[in-house]
This record gives structure tokens, C-alpha cells and sequence, in this order.
């Protein structure tokens, strides 16, 4: 077999014989045609609440963060080492917790357990 015969990404399309010999071949992008990266993940995430069924599914089809990047850095020197990076790239940012790199949970956030505790434990 010649490698031309099971390497289809070549030129970007799939032949007629290769076509009919596949099951289940669909191809996606974006509206805009941009990246699909996030419209793959957001595909993902709708299969996975699918049944199958003709019911429509009850999604939004961009979160907050829309089709911008997320980075999420933990410590300091962490969301340093992030903006020299933005800069090295040429990439625009925001940081949208201006700095503040403290966790902030509501107050009942862990603080009751639902479990009962056991004989003899506080």
C-alpha cells in the first residue's frame, strides 16, 4: 500500500473512494471561520449533554470567555511570568482580577460537610 492511499491530509480533502468507505464523516468549523479550537470544545461539550434525541439541547454556544483564550495562573510570580509572556508574544490581555490573586469563597463555601460525622468524631 502506498502511503498516498491512506494519507488523506495532503491536500486538505478526502477522496471519492476513500469518502464512501468511512462511517460517520463530518467536518466543522466556526462562523467565523477563525479558529476552531473553541468551537470544538463547545461541540464536545454538547455531545456529551446529547441523548440522541430530536430534543434540543440547553446550551449556550459561547461562554463568557466567548472565543478568547483563558489562562488561569495560580501565584504571583506565576501571572508575572504570564504578562512578560503577553508582551514576548504580542498579545493582548486583561487581567480581570486586577492583580488581586487572593481565593475568595463564600462564606458557606466547604464549611458544613452533608455527611454526618461518626461516633466518637467532632
Amino acid at each position: 500500500m502506498r502511503a498516498t492511499e491512506f494519507i488523506t491530509e495532503r491536500d486538505g480533502t478526502i477522496g471519492k473512494r476513500k469518502q464512501v468507505a468511512t462511517v460517520g464523516l463530518d467536518v466543522f468549523y466556526d462562523a467565523e471561520r477563525a479558529n476552531s479550537d473553541y468551537v470544538l470544545n463547545r461541540v464536545m461539550m454538547a455531545v456529551a449533554c446529547a441523548d440522541g434525541s430530536n430534543k434540543p439541547i440547553d446550551m449556550d454556544a459561547k461562554s463568557w470567555v466567548g472565543k478568547q483564550r483563558s489562562a488561569h495562573p495560580y501565584t504571583e510570580i506565576e501571572q508575572r511570568m504570564l504578562k512578560q509572556a503577553f508582551k514576548a508574544a504580542g498579545a493582548t490581555y486583561t487581567d480581570l482580577n486586577h492583580g488581586d490573586m487572593r481565593s475568595q469563597e463564600l462564606p458557606a463555601v466547604n464549611t458544613t460537610s452533608p455527611m454526618t460525622a461518626f461516633k466518637g468524631y467532632k
